[in-house]
């Protein structure tokens, strides 16, 4: 059984992890952690130099990430930091604003996904997200599911009845629902509305899923149930997510990514930098940046 770290503070956290022994293989099981030590990994995505303006604001820059098959990856730093700017470049949920500007690049499976021959919506398609809070469509909880697949293509009724039993079952929820899949969505509670959110973007069979803070309005409970969730699907489904939990990120994920911000000569804002990505027992263990190591233990940010 996993240890319960959800009620230690980071500095408590921190030390734990740095415990030889039962204590690290415990709140970093190996099985959870072995795929990131394997080189052998497949890349999935990739980012290079990528840098993202508003108007003349700079908010992120040359930020270097690489997203492997299999594993969970966390982006972790303090507010203002990038991290979300970052996560939406990975499906170009940035091109719906209107003064965001993406530099770099970023591959998917070998593809540019800023290239002229990558479709935005098609990019959406294969690259789910998940946003903060629930958000679920006013239609029942069958049709939540079965939007997407219909809006891809025309499923016969049996075909529609199977994908969501399906979606359900993945995003652990289909038992608390079955019986009632003609009632609205909103009647869910909020952990079981973001669990449907993730049963939607699992309907259209992605590649890679994005969580931007999944849990962050969701009580211990239900974040437990989202983090068991996530352990699951990860073969499947390789998982970006950002979070400002830093139990959550030593929990559950294989990779860890530490933004933070500084201010240019020039700047008068500041702007989000990746300071260090490793696997996430090192990041937390033994860093090799005094910033990562500073805002892990809880003197910064």
């Amino acid at each position: 059984m996993v240890e319960d770290m959800s009620n230690a503070t980071i500095s408590e956290t921190t030390a734990r992890l740095r415990q030889s022994g039962s204590v690290v293989s415990v709140s970093l099981s190996s099985d959870s952690h072995s795929a990131a030590d394997n080189s052998q990994n497949d890349l999935i995505m990739q980012s290079v130099d990528l840098q993202v303006h508003y108007g003349d604001f700079l908010a992120v820059r040359d930020v270097n990430l690489a997203i492997h098959k299999g594993e969970i990856t966390a982006l972790i730093g303090p507010s203002g930091c990038g991290k979300s700017t970052i996560i939406r470049c990975f499906n170009r949920m940035n091109d719906l604003i209107p003064t965001a500007k993406v530099g770099g690049k970023v591959f998917y499976k070998g593809i540019d996904l800023y290239g002229p021959e990558a479709n935005a919506g098609e990019v959406r398609r294969r690259i789910g997200m998940v946003f903060q809070k629930p958000n679920p469509f006013p239609k029942s909880i069958y049709d939540n599911v079965a939007f997407g697949p219909r809006v891809n293509g025309k499923p016969t009724k049996a075909e529609t009845d199977e994908l969501v039993e399906r979606s359900l079952k993945r995003a652990a929820l289909w038992e608390e629902v079955k019986d009632r899949l003609k009632q609205s969505a909103f009647s869910l509670s909020g952990g079981q509305q973001q669990r449907l959110c993730i049963a939607r973007a699992l309907a259209v069979n992605p590649d890679v899923l994005l969580m931007d803070e999944p849990c962050s309005a969701l009580d211990p409970i239900a974040t437990a149930r989202i983090e068991d969730l996530m352990a699951e699907i990860k073969s499947d489904y390789p998982i970006v997510i950002v979070t400002h939990n830093m139990q959550q990120a030593a929990r559950v994920s294989d990779r860890t990514a530490f933004f933070n911000t500084e201010i240019g000569a020039n700047a008068t804002r500041p702007t989000g930098v990746l300071v260090e990505y490793d696997t996430t027992r090192n990041i937390f263990a033994n860093p090799t940046d005094t910033r990562t190591e500073q805002y892990i233990s809880g003197r910064m940010g």
